[in-house]
């Protein structure tokens, strides 16, 4: 039967989901099954149930019924699971015991695999479900707004719901260092070290990019790390950047980054990024004809937070304006929000930053310290790496410094445009001039 189901299912899906489960027992009209754990009945019963049965019912050649009960990994050892008396928690965002929320739709179910993506699912599905062999650290890498965040969340997900009594903590870097800089200030550091070394089994720290050059704390999460490596504790790293790629950071924390298993996600392709599309429409209830579908996916290119940002866009507009959606609403929304990046290069991006900031070319690859010429320049790195697909050491080079100058010429401008400071504005009003091909 298994090899049937391995037929029609996903490798990681059927790895994940069909490959422990054993047979029981029978009787005239049934079968039983052992699944792991009740989190495992429910996902199998939602999604291959049916599909299970009919392939029970044409083996044997008459109608089956099939019971999952749980139970062991091997045929003849059957035990009570303390999932069973476990209440469904509700569909909210889950709170984890200290730091961010998860998101309530940063699940597995919502994540669509493509190609691009099946390596890191299925790494980071088979730590959240704790198979045996399996490593207790993953490092998720990506560009921005490609399912890093996702799956890292979709791990936290799942332990909370498989092992409840799990306790999980979902923290950026910088937050990380701001909690530790607070402990400090108010002599509780000694709380601080509890919490995350004898307090946390599963740690989700996002972007950890963020560390670079921040001395006091690389030592300090490179201990943290180290005890829960040590204690066999679940530990999911998100960045940008490989951990060889990151200026500054001491050789004990890239150690500990380097021992994850790295899961790269890259851009998708034409039909992941179609069933991206229709998988948030299915989300969100909403319909749209099949060649705008085509066209979304077809158009918007750059990653998955663009794609979904095409979908709100064409479903708002239609809402607002009481019209249907067709291929010229798309179009308009499209516009708007595509760039027209094959005529945006790293030297078009230069004249721009040099007309906005009355600077010469000259200076942007100066030596330059001069706060006057140090302001643009960032900029005009920031913007490059995110119009352009050059690497950090191409950019860098191009305004003659080296990839780690060019890196925190990215945190400082990504910072301030969070604050919504000067850096928001020019970057706003630069961004929308580059997307209109008024360089």
């Amino acid at each position: 039967m298994k090899s049937l189901l391995k037929e029609k299912i996903p490798g990681h899906s059927y790895r994940m989901w069909i490959e422990p489960i054993v047979f029981c027992e029978n009787d005239d009209n049934a079968i039983v099954l052992a699944c792991p754990n009740q989190f495992s009945i429910k996902r199998i019963s939602d999604h291959y149930g049916q599909m299970i049965e009919d392939t029970v019912s044409s083996t044997a050649g008459r109608a089956l019924k099939v019971r999952l009960v749980v139970g062991a990994s091997r045929a003849g050892e059957r035990r009570e699971d303390p999932q069973d008396r476990q209440m469904k928690l509700p569909d909210i965002d889950l709170p984890t015991n200290g730091g961010l929320l998860l998101r309530k739709d940063f699940t597995f179910d919502q994540f669509v695999v493509g190609k691009n993506s099946d390596f890191a699912y299925s790494a980071a599905l088979s730590l959240a479900a704790r198979n045996q062999g399996n490593r207790n650290a993953l490092y998720l890498l990506s560009k921005t707004g490609l399912g890093k965040s996702h799956l890292s969340q979709a791990v936290g997900h799942h332990i909370l719901q498989a092992f409840p009594q799990e306790r999980v903590y979902y923290i950026t870097a910088e937050d990380f260092m701001n909690e530790m800089t607070d402990s400090y200030r108010n002599s509780n550091i000694h709380r601080f070290k509890e919490k995350y070394r004898q307090n946390c089994d599963v740690l989700l720290l996002e972007d950890v990019h963020f560390l670079s050059g921040k001395n006091g704390t690389q030592e300090e999460l490179s201990n943290t790390l180290e005890s829960l490596m040590n204690a066999d504790k679940k530990i999911i790293y998100s960045s940008s950047y490989l951990p060889s790629d990151i200026p500054k950071l001491n050789e004990k924390l890239k150690s500990r980054l380097c021992c994850g298993l790295i899961s790269k996600i890259d851009t998708p392709d034409y039909k992941t990024r179609l069933r991206i599309l229709k998988q948030t429409a299915k989300s969100s209830g909403y319909t749209i004809p099949e060649e705008v579908f085509q066209y979304l996916a077809s158009e918007l290119t750059e990653d998955v937070r663009q794609l979904k940002s095409g979908f709100i866009g064409v479903a708002a507009k239609a809402s607002l304006l009481g019209s249907d959606v067709d291929l010229s609403l798309a179009r308009s929304v499209v516009k708007n929000i595509v760039a027209s990046r094959e005529g945006i290069t790293l030297d078009s991006i230069k004249r721009l930053v040099c007309k906005y900031y009355d600077v010469r070319l000259m200076d942007l690859t100066s030596r330059s310290r001069r706060q006057s010429i140090v302001r643009p320049r960032q900029v005009a790195m920031y913007l490059s790496r995110q119009y352009t697909d050059h690497s950090l050491q191409t950019i860098g080079k191009s305004f003659n410094r080296y990839h780690a100058t060019a890196l925190y010429a990215l945190k400082t401008v990504e910072k301030g445009v969070k604050e919504n400071g000067p850096f928001q504005k020019h970057v706003e009003f630069l961004s929308e001039r580059l997307e209109k091909g008024k360089v």
